[in-house]
């Protein structure tokens, strides 16, 4: 479900410069950047107020009666020739389809905290490759079929997302109900405190990440002795390649908690220089060192999230968190432009650079890193004292 979502999603982001200049004679890049920017905002308010609906009525439920409304909104689309209604009924549309964040809390709430880690790695991994299919599919439509075409394909993938969840409520061999969590876990919620620092570190990673997307092609294309869109956006796309192999070495070590999240980071920062270095080589071994790096931080952040949380608040702290994850999204997306026209199309690795290297001060400056390592060698110390004693 989660797959379809994402591909559903990713469909469009690629070329909405291209779907309003053919659908509407919109070439005005300021239009896009304010669309994109308006989807970003809606995204920040309808998981919040969903994952507060679920706690009185099953995420299953809710999903069933969402997607129907989005996917008929989606048909909508399709046929609608006018530039507002398509803005405000496309906006309504976003509101329903992001019911389906929902999936990511219930998933963690069915399975046992040993499977968090791989479970979460899974569902990245996931994110990841519908975001390429979505973009791929997406681009063969606008190519050779119609871009309006597109919104179909949302509202297909719409009513397949209802039809699996009324299945799984009404199946027999499903327990939807149940909930995985150890007798002695603490069912207070979650302190904003925590999830204030959580959101805010993430906010900045999330920035950082999405700031190198846009004109990430045209960077490439800007050296590149090749420069077809089929190898900028295979270049593009090396991080959901990394991603896959970065599961599966996990999964092989049976890794388990948020341990490392500043080794990942500052992998990230190695990552971020050799991709702002314009040659070729050097770009696609820093997008498989970025890829592997953003993976890891990404997955671990959320596994620490959900190892301070409890199964009963996961929806609500989530979405908490993911507000300020999209609030990131949303301020790359409104400045980026900005950025690469006044500084260049290397500029953005450059602020993603010290993105990464806020991200880290903060982390350990938030979670007292240091003082728990100086506490934790002191300890080590007097250990070793006894033991000779």
């Amino acid at each position: 479900m989660t797959f379809i979502a994402v591909v559903s999603d990713y469909l469009l982001h690629p070329f909405y410069p291209q779907f309003f200049e053919l659908r509407f004679g919109m070439t005005n890049p300021k239009n896009v950047g304010y669309y994109f920017a308006a989807i970003c905002f809606m995204v920040m308010i309808a998981f919040p107020f969903w994952a507060y609906i679920s706690k009185k009525v099953a995420e299953l439920k809710i999903l069933i009666y969402t997607q129907a409304i989005a996917g008929i909104l989606a048909l909508y689309c399709y046929y609608t020739k006018s530039y507002v209604n398509f803005w405000i009924v496309s906006l309504v549309m976003v509101l329903f389809k992001g019911s389906y964040l929902l999936v990511y809390p219930y998933i963690l709430k069915i399975i046992s905290k040993e499977e968090h880690v791989n479970t979460i790695g899974l569902l990245s991994v996931v994110v990841h490759l519908g975001g390429i299919l979505g973009a791929v599919i997406g681009g063969f439509t606008v190519d050779y079929i119609t871009p309006s075409s597109i919104f179909i394909i949302m509202a297909f993938g719409d009513f397949l997302q209802m039809i699996v969840s009324a299945y799984l409520l009404n199946s027999n061999k499903y327990n939807t109900g149940i909930i995985k969590s150890p007798s002695n876990f603490k069912k207070s919620a979650t302190s904003n405190k925590l999830i204030l620092k959580v959101g805010l570190l993430t906010l900045i990673l999330y920035f950082s990440d999405f700031l190198i997307r846009p004109f990430f092609s045209r960077y490439w294309e800007s050296f590149a002795s090749i420069d077809t869109k089929l190898i900028s956006g295979t270049v593009y796309a090396i991080p959901g390649f990394v991603a896959l192999i970065a599961l599966w070495l996990n999964r092989k070590r049976k890794q388990a908690g948020y341990e490392g999240i500043t080794n990942s980071l500052f992998i990230g920062l190695l990552g971020l220089f050799l991709q702002g270095i314009p040659n070729e080589i050097t770009l696609i071994i820093g997008r498989i060192i970025y890829g592997w790096a953003i993976f890891q931080g990404m997955v671990k952040f959320d596994v620490f999230l959900f190892e301070k949380s409890s199964p009963e608040s996961y929806s609500i702290d989530y979405s908490k968190v993911h507000f300020f994850q999209n609030l990131g999204v949303l301020i790359a997306s409104l400045n980026v432009g900005l950025v690469v026209d006044n500084l260049g199309l290397q500029m953005p690795f450059i602020i993603a650079f010290t993105g990464f290297v806020v991200t880290i001060l903060l982390y350990l400056l938030a979670f007292n890193i240091p003082s728990k390592l100086k506490k934790n060698g002191i300890n080590t110390i007097l250990s070793r004292v006894n033991l000779k004693s």
